[in-house]
């Protein structure tokens, strides 16, 4: 019940912001790798450097085990490291999201 209680004290654009960051971490790691190729371990630190949220250590693991997945983005092991470079597949979902988001906004 805590949990309710301090939901409904958030503002709008509060959880506007919490819901776009958290259900859409697919988009923001791709716009860190369209930039350059990064380490995983990069990945958490640029998204709190560069649009202002934590997310998971795990939880990156998984958005770019998924983007692999699905061919969004590559990897080649350096250093014993995998390093993460998004494809034409993973550039063209940037650009449909990019044009998505500016839709809402103009609507």
């Amino acid at each position: 019940k805590a949990n309710e209680y301090i939901n409904l004290m958030e503002t709008p654009l509060e959880r506007m912001k919490r819901k776009v960051f958290k259900e859409n971490l697919w988009f923001f790691i791709l716009k860190i790798l369209k930039k350059s190729p990064r380490y995983s371990y990069e990945v958490r630190w640029i998204i709190k450097e560069r649009f202002g949220f934590w997310v998971g250590n795990v939880t990156s693991y998984k958005v770019l085990y998924d983007l692999h997945k699905g061919g969004y983005v590559t990897f080649s092991i350096q250093y014993n490291k995998k390093l993460y470079k998004i494809t034409a597949k993973g550039r063209n979902q940037i650009r449909k999201a990019e044009a998505f988001f500016k839709d809402v906004v103009r609507s």
